[in-house]
């Protein structure tokens, strides 16, 4: 079990964005975000949107830095991934 991380690389309001992901259960990524204080407003429906500035805090918790194929391989695998084709609302 273990929650990852990968680079902040993704565009979005004048910053860049990391994903977070458990590559086992949502149970451990929604424990391991109100640990670090991330709300809940933050999770898209299979991972949490962090801003660039948390990156750092995050991997001191425990994340794993990954790259960002890594975390889509592995997310895809533990068959939490959900394709953006059967999101709702998403953003």
């Amino acid at each position: 079990m273990t929650v990852l991380v990968d680079p902040p690389m993704w565009p979005r309001h004048d910053r860049l964005w990391a994903h977070l992901v458990s590559d086992s259960s949502l149970e451990e990524l929604h424990a391991f975000a109100a640990l670090a204080g991330i709300p809940e407003r933050a999770f898209d429906q299979d991972h949490y949107d962090v801003p660039d500035s948390r990156y750092d805090e995050l991997v001191a918790l425990g994340a794993t830095p990954v790259s960002a194929g890594d975390l889509i391989r592995r997310l895809r695998a533990s068959g939490l991934r959900i394709p953006a084709r059967d999101r709702t609302g998403h953003h």
